[in-house]
């Protein structure tokens, strides 16, 4: 099993065989734009339940969550508890170590990941 190759600069995330995007939601078979506004999400309260039941729909074992490069983007505690509580073994990090984590994770293991490329 291997997942994805992703490299991400600031406001640019790039995927191997697959394209550019500005935030990516990667799933454990196929990635795609992360539009923010499908969930509502902001800054602040940050990454919801909804932004990741795709996710875990989709077979992923581990999710990497980003914070983005300045870590602004905030995470809320139903969604780790929502991640927790269906078993799913999650990570949260400043957006280049999370692209570090998610190819160690991918490489073992069907994962997913919310990948933001700015602040």
């Amino acid at each position: 099993m291997a997942g994805f190759r992703i490299r991400v600069e600031w406001g640019e995330i790039t995927v191997d065989g697959v394209g550019e995007f500005k935030d990516a939601k990667v799933f454990p078979d196929s990635v795609q734009e992360w539009d923010w506004n499908d969930t509502g999400t902001r800054h602040s309260p940050g990454i919801q339940p909804a932004d990741v039941e795709e996710l875990v729909d989709a077979g992923a074992e581990a999710i990497v969550l980003s914070r983005g490069m300045e870590r602004r983007l905030s995470v809320m505690p139903e969604t780790l508890d929502y991640l927790k509580s269906r078993g799913i073994e999650v990570h949260v990090a400043e957006t280049k170590e999370a692209v570090d984590v998610y190819h160690r994770l991918s490489a073992s293991k069907p994962t997913g990941a919310l990948i933001h490329s700015t602040c």
